[in-house]
């Protein structure tokens, strides 16, 4: 009898684990596999994307819902974005939203885009975190408030963001040559939206359009990252299973763009000093397979150096810089190409160039070779973004809402696949003038018009899609403290003095960052060189004796990596990125960089013309001036000082007066290995092999320049509250600055660490974001940090403030600014701020510890500091034992009241701002 009641409840066990089973595969039934990534569907419609990557040690959960600027009806536009912001505000689960993101640690966003909108965090990999964020999308999907007093703050901080956006003629003269382009299709229409019906919306409104697009069936979950896969299928069932869908189904929009008849142009009058021209062209959806071919157009025309727009334009003298864009959308949609003309050069003359270029194009075909080149680049993006899983799970938003995620290896096998022929058929039926927006109406006899196929057959196109093989998954790397120490092989070369930390750890996709730095010389050394170590440094990827600068950039490409370089006075520095196949090749063409430039002067020409069009554009910008008149009423050093502050005049004339015989000269004083040089490798390397090529590659690579820093030590700053006008633009911004002598090394820096997050950082539950955000709701943008410098010798410390408004709301941010700060000092934190602040530091340190370039580094300081990381080790043990007391004592110690700062207000005020008069502290 025993053995027959034993037997019957293991079968009973049986069906009830089956049932369970059951109920799990009804919910989540799996739909498609593509290198890596795996779809489920569960009953209510809602798509879930898995993709693991054991290597990443953080997870990043990403939703997308189907809905964005092109479903919003009349008066309503800007909705889906204001709707983005009030997701934010909070559900009765999670009331305080911004609260709970920086507890842990998340680094997290949502954004707006024609077809659809997502909101994405990437946390540390924990379960909790991992539990924590699925519950927050399952929450906020369907029971967000959305309420009339959340929506009467934020429709300002939207409306300041939108206004922040009127201050760029590039901005809005794209915008406008994209409205005149489309005559009833919403792609149109900004994002942003429309001032007025930010303004307008009614509450109810809102609500509606939240009710109807956020549900199951409109949206795709994507996880990414470090976690169980049955463990979180389980999760997702839990948190979105029992989540109904509104009995209303969802309709697509039905408007069809019509053909465009004839060129259109717009002419836009702002303030402004660098001239603009852009031409846009129709083109089809992103499922289209000649987006893919105009793709490959794009890039042989726009790509540098090789792009033959950017010969023509630039190399030719006729403007500064340019760029295009070409947006992967759902509907038929557009390319735009900008070219930025610097005042003193013909505004004419560079829009007949570049019109009679793209016109020629059927007499001068696209060729092979520029097809080839084109699609390595492409290519190359796509294969770089395919091992960065966090960055993936947002990328496939893109794709998502453009009909399917699997479009997104669709499009890469469709561009590897291109040939001349098609690049050139579609640039033929897409690139004409009657298919534009520039200028003015021109009527003709014979109207040439472009019909566009309507998106049709996507299920078909992506139903039996598999792709190519997914990368694999990488180690599960601790990045615990001890570990990185303990994986940690540091030293100095044998044969140079050269000091190396290398780690070796299987990444996902064989990936490996490297970093090289060379320190030379002294303060007396770099004095009066003006720009020259700069532009030394930017000219080592323009070319060298052995390969053009066309050359680097195809082997870039074919080798799928990237080689940075950046140089000011005393330091050299490189960055590798690049995979283990291809480390040797790319240090061999670094090398060949930084040992044989060839310094030619054309390059060096446009360099100066980039240069000096990026100051004439940003000279009536409130950002730039705040940021440059803080400098200069902080100025403590000669002129000729490397760490001197210049003004915009002495920008200009070191610009102009840079040469390459002084760059030639500075090459060969200062670059070569002295006495002070740092290398740090992370990823899929070989540590002897890496030793072993710097050691013998960089044997006969020497200066005897031996290393003295330029130290910079504290000093106070000079109390200021200065205002600039600045005509005509819609954004104002106020920057401000104290500083305070302390480093890294003091008791104080844990509690610091602590004030400075509560302050101003955090996701817009700061004091300061809290304050002039959430609570005033007149800025979009506004914080601060407490910045303690690194170096003991210099404790040369800062604490800022910023903050972006209307230049009508002046008033109340120089107000915000001060009572906030006062209430800091006066009343401190407060227990709860405390533990959220704590939780959020720890976690925002071992994502940091999880990125290799941040933990390159990290590890670089710590090899010039003589640290290593107990260092942090024991600076986080000093946070996690932080009291209330102990923070506050740091904030009266070291912060000062708003009277004390030097700020610097820049925008087209009427009048002043309440602020005090200016006073200097010798």
């Amino acid at each position: 009898m025993k053995s027959y009641y034993s037997s019957i409840r293991k079968v009973m066990i049986i069906l009830f684990i089956t049932t369970i089973t059951f109920q799990l595969n009804a919910q989540l039934k799996k739909t498609a596999q593509v290198e890596g990534i795996t779809e489920y569907v569960m009953d209510n419609g809602l798509k879930v994307l898995l993709f693991p990557d054991n290597s990443a040690q953080t997870i990043t959960v990403n939703i997308t819902y189907l809905v964005g600027s092109r479903h919003e009806g009349y008066g309503e536009k800007g909705m889906a974005h204001l709707l983005e912001h009030m997701v934010f505000k909070g559900t009765p689960n999670h009331p305080d939203i911004p609260k709970e993101l920086t507890e842990r640690g998340a680094r997290p966003n949502g954004t707006t885009w024609y077809d659809r909108t997502n909101y994405f965090e990437t946390f540390n990999a924990t379960d909790d975190n991992l539990d924590w964020a699925l519950d927050l999308e399952a929450d906020r999907m369907v029971n967000s408030y959305i309420a009339k007093e959340d929506l009467e703050s934020e429709f300002s901080v939207v409306r300041n963001e939108f206004e922040s956006g009127e201050n760029s003629p590039t901005r809005i003269l794209m915008q406008k040559v994209i409205s005149a382009s489309f005559l009833w299709h919403n792609y149109g229409n900004s994002t942003i939206g429309n001032r007025s019906d930010i303004e307008r919306v009614p509450i109810e409104n809102l609500q509606a359009f939240y009710k109807k697009y956020y549900r199951p069936d409109n949206a795709v979950l994507m996880v990414t990252g470090k976690f169980d896969t049955d463990k979180t299928l389980t999760l997702i069932k839990e948190k979105f299973g029992d989540i109904k869908n509104p009995d209303t189904p969802i309709r697509d929009i039905p408007t069809i763009e019509p053909a465009q008849d004839g060129e259109k142009r717009v002419t836009l009058s702002r303030v402004g000093d660098l001239q603009l021209v852009s031409a846009l062209y129709h083109t089809p959806a992103g499922s289209h397979e000649d987006f893919a071919a105009l793709a490959i157009a794009e890039e042989v025309l726009t790509d540098q150096p090789s792009g033959r727009l950017y010969k023509a334009l630039v190399d030719g003298k006729k403007a500064a810089s340019l760029w295009s864009f070409s947006p992967f959308t759902k509907e038929p949609s557009f390319l735009y190409i900008n070219v930025d003309v610097p005042s003193d050069k013909s505004l004419e003359e560079a829009e007949s160039t570049m019109l009679t270029l793209l016109d020629g194009l059927k007499d001068n075909p696209i060729t092979e070779e520029e097809v080839k080149r084109a699609k390595a680049n492409i290519l190359k993006q796509y294969d770089q973004i395919s091992r960065n899983s966090a960055y993936l799970g947002t990328f496939m938003s893109e794709f998502i809402g453009a009909g399917d995620w699997r479009l997104s290896f669709i499009q890469r096998d469709r561009v590897e696949a291109m040939s001349a022929e098609k690049v050139n058929a579609a640039i033929q039926r897409y690139l004409i003038p009657t298919n534009r927006t520039i200028g003015n109406f021109v009527p003709t006899e014979k109207p040439m018009r472009v019909e566009i196929e309507h998106t049709e057959g996507l299920e078909a196109l992506v139903a039996n899609y598999k792709g190519k093989e997914g990368l694999d998954a990488g180690e599960a790397f601790d990045v615990s403290y001890e570990n990185i120490q303990d994986r940690l092989d540091a030293g100095e070369l044998e044969k140079l003095p050269i000091e190396y930390g290398f780690i070796k750890k299987n990444n996902r996709g064989k990936t490996v960052n490297l970093s090289f730095i060379i320190r030379n010389g002294s303060v007396d050394d770099f004095m009066n060189k003006g720009r020259t170590a700069s532009y030394t440094a930017s000219m080592l990827n323009k070319g060298t004796t052995n390969n053009s600068r066309q050359d680097i950039e195809d082997k870039l490409s074919a080798l799928k990596s990237s080689i940075r370089f950046s140089g000011s006075n005393g330091r050299i520095s490189v960055n590798i990125s690049t995979t283990e196949e291809y480390l040797m090749e790319t240090l061999a063409l670094m090398t060949d960089m930084l040992k044989n430039p060839k310094f030619d002067e054309a390059e060096l020409e446009k360099l100066k013309t980039q240069d000096l069009a990026n100051l004439e554009r940003n000279k009536t910008e409130p950002q730039f001036l705040a940021s440059k008149n803080l400098s200069l009423l902080n100025q403590r050093y000669e002129k000729g000082h490397p760490l001197y502050s210049n003004t915009i005049e002495e920008d200009i004339e070191e610009i102009k007066a840079a040469n390459i015989a002084d760059i030639k000269a500075y090459y060969d004083e200062f670059y070569g290995i002295s006495d002070s040089a740092t290398l740090v490798a992370i990823g899929n390397i070989d540590e002897a092999e890496l030793k072993n090529y710097f050691e013998n590659e960089f044997a006969d690579f020497k200066v005897n320049k031996p290393y003295k820093p330029i130290l910079d030590p504290h000093k106070l700053n000079n109390p200021a509250n200065k205002q600039i006008k600045t005509p005509d633009k819609k954004n104002a911004m106020t920057l401000g600055l104290m500083s305070f002598e302390a480093s890294q090394d003091d008791e104080d820096y844990a509690a610091l660490q602590v004030a400075s997050s509560i302050f101003g950082g955090g996701f817009l539950n700061s004091r300061i974001a809290g304050r002039l955000r959430q609570k005033d709701g007149v800025s979009y943008g506004a914080g601060g940090q407490v910045s303690v410098d690194s170096n003991p010798k210099e404790k040369n410390s800062v604490i800022y403030v910023y903050a972006i408004y209307a230049p009508q709301n002046a008033d109340k941010v120089q107000k915000g600014f001060k009572e906030e700060i006062e209430r800091y000092i006066d009343e401190g934190i407060t227990e709860d701020e405390l533990k959220v602040a704590v939780t959020s530091w720890v976690q925002g340190q071992s994502v940091s510890r999880a990125k290799d370039n941040e933990l390159s580094r990290t590890i670089s300081n710590n090899l010039y500091f003589d640290r290593d990381m107990m260092f942090y080790k024991d600076i986080e043990d000093k946070v996690t034992s932080l009291t209330v007391e102990d923070v506050n004592k740091a904030i009266k110690k070291y912060f000062k009241k708003f009277d004390e700062w030097t700020v610097v207000n820049a925008g087209d005020f009427e009048a002043l701002p309440e602020i005090k008069n200016e006073k200097k502290v010798d």
